[in-house]
């Protein structure tokens, strides 16, 4: 399976980041981890912020927004951090 497949499928929320993760294991593309480290962290925003009531809610559009950049990024086969956020997922996550 290519990269760019997997950075895709790495998009769907939670599940597809788990197969995406597992798949990326065996050959550690680069193009791939990056997503997987974004996805990660767009993931964990999204679950804090489905805990928060109403403000949490309204956040939650904002992460919807960022998932929709990230996506459009491993679409079109480039490297896009999402805005703000983006720099500081690949840092956290850098062990993946």
């Amino acid at each position: 399976m290519n990269e760019k497949t997997v950075a895709i499928i790495t998009h769907i929320p939670i599940i597809g980041w788990i197969i995406g993760w597992i798949i990326n294991m065996e050959n550690k593309e680069e193009f791939a981890s990056f997503y997987n480290r974004q996805m990660l962290g767009i993931n964990l925003l999204w679950i804090v912020c489905a805990m928060l009531p109403v403000v949490g809610w309204i956040l939650s559009i904002g992460v919807f927004v960022l998932w929709i950049i990230s996506l459009i990024g491993a679409a079109q086969d480039e490297k896009k951090e999402v805005p703000y956020l983006g720099k500081y997922f690949q840092d956290w996550f850098k062990s993946m």
